[in-house]
């Protein structure tokens, strides 16, 4: 994705995110990212984007994917573009009142398929069916790590992959909550980034994809291959 598209896709969520929180009691859907990528401070908000950004270059390729799975969907802030690049996307959540608000403003494409995680097991998906799976600042916030990971990566086909990012955990990024706002600074984080890749390696391998940013190091991407 250009710059130029990047900035425009980012303008259009943005927006509808800031006609979402205008509506709703605040701190509801703060898990879901709606203050972060709506930040009013411009570096704040470039960071969380700019997470999206480097994830949205490194899964692009030429030809279309035939399904993928973005797990804990939140807003959906991820579905129109992988919506573009798979002929077939699921989207998942334990909370899907952020994606069902967005859509008044940014309709779902036909071709997601969203799934409420407290009525449908991962394990209901078929193994070996997915492409990709995406699942970008989630894995730090569930209760079983393993088991989760354990239910994921069957999903995946050979050579597919699932593309996580998650905060470092560092006391920069504990410091970075607090000066971001009082909706940052609760302990509702189960693990950092550290211990998700621990895990993963412990059944798979993992690939580096972006660190944001050195020398300070906020938040890392990596994939897991099947």
């Amino acid at each position: 994705m250009k710059t130029i598209e990047f900035n425009a896709y980012k303008t259009r969520y943005r927006n509808a995110i800031l006609q979402v929180l205008s509506q709703v009691e605040i701190g509801r859907l703060d898990e879901a990212g709606f203050p972060a990528y709506s930040h009013r401070n411009p570096v704040i908000n470039w960071l969380f984007w700019q997470r999206l950004c480097k994830v949205m270059e490194y899964i692009q390729r030429p030809t279309p994917y035939e399904r993928v799975l973005d797990f804990g969907c939140g807003s959906g802030v991820m579905l129109p573009h992988l919506s573009q690049i798979s002929s077939q996307v699921i989207a998942m959540d334990v909370d899907l009142l952020a994606l069902e608000r967005v859509q008044a403003y940014i309709p779902l494409p036909s071709n997601v398929e969203v799934k409420d995680a407290t009525r449908n097991n991962i394990s209901d998906l078929p193994a070996n069916s997915l492409d990709l799976i995406i699942a970008l600042d989630v894995l730090e916030h569930v209760k079983d790590l393993p088991r989760t990971l354990n239910e994921l990566l069957p999903l995946l086909k050979p050579n597919g992959q699932l593309i996580v990012s998650g905060p470092t955990e560092n006391i920069l990024y504990q410091i970075g909550r607090k000066i971001a706002g009082p909706e940052y600074s609760g302990a509702y984080h189960e693990r950092g980034i550290a211990e998700i890749k621990r895990e993963l390696l412990k059944i798979t391998t993992i690939q580096h994809i972006a660190t944001l940013y050195w020398p300070i190091p906020l938040f890392e991407i990596i994939a897991a291959k099947n």
